[in-house]
């Protein structure tokens, strides 16, 4: 009952940060971007609470349950990710001062890549949300009162409310409050399950050598690691939600420092859930392996405290689904319906979010309760997002030194993102349907320069054309 009562404080405390913020939040400005003056402990805590979702948590502790110390690479890729992005996109990316991902695409090519970008992270964000309902809804069974569907239904209608009453605004204060609870709840859950399994020198008497192998093991294979880290780590390069966070940074340093510390921060992250389903490997070989982080709150922390981190397991779920929902939800609004309706001012423009958070989430809930798994409903997303946008945008930067042109980028994000969605589709057995994660990046890249060179010959040639048909008509005689 302590534990249920927690978690319902808890609710009610974000729903309060929420209706605390809908007057705040004001203009169009506030609602998408924070009015743009996020500080560096803001945007910090609201990137490692963004990033630090149902995958990180529920997901990666199943993984060190399954294989060991190499589940990290699913953070650590991000790690990785981050600090790529703060030298050489950060900036970039601020000093834009856009509204969203799709926007920037836009700017860098053309409207239609822009539109063909925006339909793309609102398919693939769906799986994103979803990732993290399926999360809290086995999380929060473990109090033992309701379904795990039942849960799932109470997580979204709790995310959705608090987001569409504050929008940005709120999503930025609730982040570092979750950022903190998290923080502080897996060191503490870390170190009770090291008090049961005798340290890091029980773990190691109690698994297989195998579990310890870092950074490659027998269950984890060079291949897998290159899929992770284009397929996962790539998303912290260029995602919807990392830079939603850039874009509501006061400054460019700001944005720059805040991706770089929240890499550092990811590192003991990483390793600490992980050691934490490898702990629940000792304490509960019988459970299937998402169960670890939740069997550990059920199984070894008295009431009290386990409310508490559960508390924190589910900021860290929320902090994902909230951001992740307005950021797609944004983009719907502005960037796809706005260009069928160019004259809503700030007012319809809101409204017109707020009803798309709200219809979003609830398909994402549909997704959730169908796919039933973290790790493949956030797979499904990262894959069909990663295979077609990634490449484009990262060559947009330098679209002059590389001469990409828009023909090219559309190219490369409608072919790679199909193929990552048929990779994705379940059921469907064809060839290669593992690795098609892998052949899509490779086809966007290959499409992309491909298709602009075309583009640029034929541009060159009927140049060249025009030229000759422009000195017949000056000189009717030939030579």
């Amino acid at each position: 009952m302590l534990r249920l009562l927690i978690i319902i404080l808890y609710f009610l405390a974000m729903i309060g940060i929420g209706v605390w913020s809908r007057r705040r939040a004001g203009s169009q400005d506030g609602f998408f971007v924070a009015h743009r003056k996020g500080t560096l402990p803001f945007i910090t805590g609201s990137l490692l609470a963004t990033a630090v979702g149902g995958s990180v948590t529920v997901g990666m502790a199943g993984l060190g349950f399954e294989q060991g110390l190499t589940g990290a690479w699913w953070l650590l890729v991000g790690a990785i990710g981050l600090l790529i992005l703060g030298c050489f996109f950060a900036r970039k990316a601020r000093v834009a001062a856009l509204y969203t991902l799709p926007e920037l695409v836009e700017k860098q090519y053309n409207h239609r890549v822009g539109l063909a970008a925006s339909i793309l992270i609102v398919i693939a964000w769906t799986g994103v949300v979803a990732g993290q309902i399926v999360a809290a809804g086995k999380v929060l069974s473990i109090l033992g009162i309701a379904s795990v569907t039942s849960w799932m239904i109470i997580f979204t209608l709790v995310f959705v409310s608090y987001t569409i009453l504050g929008g940005q605004y709120s999503i930025i204060r609730t982040d570092v409050f979750q950022a903190v609870i998290l923080f502080a709840g897996i060191f503490v859950a870390l170190a009770l399950v090291f008090s049961q399994v005798g340290g890091l020198g029980g773990l190691r008497a109690s698994l297989p050598p195998a579990y310890f192998s870092f950074p490659l093991s027998p269950k984890f294979d060079w291949k897998m690691l290159l899929s992770l880290l284009i397929l996962v780590g790539a998303t912290f390069v260029v995602g919807p939600d990392i830079y939603t966070r850039l874009f509501c940074a006061k400054e460019e340093k700001t944005a720059q420092l805040a991706a770089f510390l929240s890499a550092f921060l990811f590192l003991p992250l990483a390793f600490a859930i992980t050691l934490i389903g490898m702990g629940a490997r000792v304490l509960y070989p019988e459970i299937s392996a998402e169960q670890a982080f939740p069997q550990v709150i059920s199984g070894i922390l008295s009431p009290g405290l386990s409310g508490l981190i559960l508390a924190a397991l589910v900021a860290a779920l929320m902090s994902s689904a909230d951001t992740c929902l307005l950021s797609q939800s944004v983009i719907l609004a502005e960037d796809i319906f706005k260009r069928f309706r160019p004259l809503f001012d700030e007012g319809k423009t809101v409204l017109l979010t707020r009803i798309s958070i709200l219809v979003l989430g609830l398909v994402a809930l549909g997704l959730a309760i169908a796919l039933k798994g973290v790790i493949s409903s956030l797979l499904f997303a990262y894959t069909i997002f990663t295979c077609g946008l990634v490449v484009p945008v990262i060559a947009g930067f330098y679209k002059e030194k590389l001469k990409v042109t828009p023909q090219g980028a559309l190219a490369a994000l409608i072919g790679g993102g199909v193929v990552g969605l048929v990779g994705k589709i379940p059921g469907l057995d064809i060839p290669l349907k593992q690795d098609l994660g892998l052949i899509g990046f490779a086809i966007s890249a290959l499409l992309l320069f491909g298709v602009s060179f075309l583009s640029l010959k034929g541009l060159s040639l009927r140049g060249i054309l025009s030229t000759s048909e422009g000195t017949r008509q000056s000189n009717p005689k030939g030579r």
